[in-house]
């Protein structure tokens, strides 16, 4: 998949998804931003000739604002923005909190909204610009102790198809992804007698990613795609 030139804002840039995403877009010609809460990646992990931005709270408006615009001077102007900022806690109503439902909130729809807020101005000064928000499968069909994180990432179906009606006009996409178990070391440890081999890779999505991007996806926009592998 070409992405020659196109330049990228990709948020959650420092995890297993983020760090295969950022690589995997550089890899097919695009130039990355990574923006991320955590101060840097970790110490094994490399992001190629990516920027990295991190210490970053997306959800909080005035730091994504000012985040894009140095991501944007960074880069030369934004094509593109992928939402991938995000996390997962298992918790039954009787027994959770309400704080866990505002956590999720904030971390998985919030920051997609703020980050997409953020980048509009500089996506709309371009061409053909392009936005990928990550669902989840879970959130079609939520299990016990899933309610909190499947209505966050439920709120990300919506948010993708009311963006991508209003971003029309605009030649922008807006598209997301619903993704079943990925495959990453937390998960691993949190499953360890699951059939690893079932589930979604991280490479596996972001070439998914890399392709909605592309200039031959441009009839796509409000689309929620699963990626299920043999979950």
């Amino acid at each position: 998949m070409t992405l020659n030139g196109k330049r990228v804002a990709v948020t959650g840039g420092f995890g297993a998804l983020g760090v295969a995403t950022v690589n995997g877009l550089a890899a097919a010609g695009a130039r990355v931003a990574a923006i991320d809460r955590a101060d840097a990646p970790p110490a094994s992990v490399s992001l190629g000739g990516a920027k990295a931005f991190g210490g970053v709270d997306i959800g909080d408006a005035a730091a994504a604002k000012a985040t894009f615009a140095k991501a944007a001077e960074a880069l030369g102007g934004l094509d593109a923005l992928v939402n991938i900022a995000g996390t997962f806690r298992w918790e039954k109503v009787a027994d959770g909190g309400l704080e866990t439902w505002d956590f999720l909130y904030n971390v998985n729809l919030r920051t997609a909204v703020a980050a997409s807020k953020a980048a509009l101005p500089f996506l709309i000064e371009g061409k053909s610009a392009s936005i990928v928000n990550i669902g989840a499968m879970g959130a079609i069909k939520a299990g016990a102790g899933m309610g909190a994180y499947a209505a966050s990432k439920a709120g990300i179906f919506k948010f993708t198809e009311a963006l991508a009606e209003e971003l029309k006009e605009q030649d922008i996409t807006v598209n997301a992804i619903l993704p079943s178990i990925i495959d990453t070391p937390p998960n691993r440890a949190d499953m360890p007698k699951a059939n690893f081999a079932h589930w979604v890779k991280p490479e596996q999505i972001a070439g998914v990613i890399a392709f909605l991007l592309s200039d031959d996806a441009r009839a796509i926009t409000g689309a929620l795609i699963t990626i299920a592998g043999r979950v």
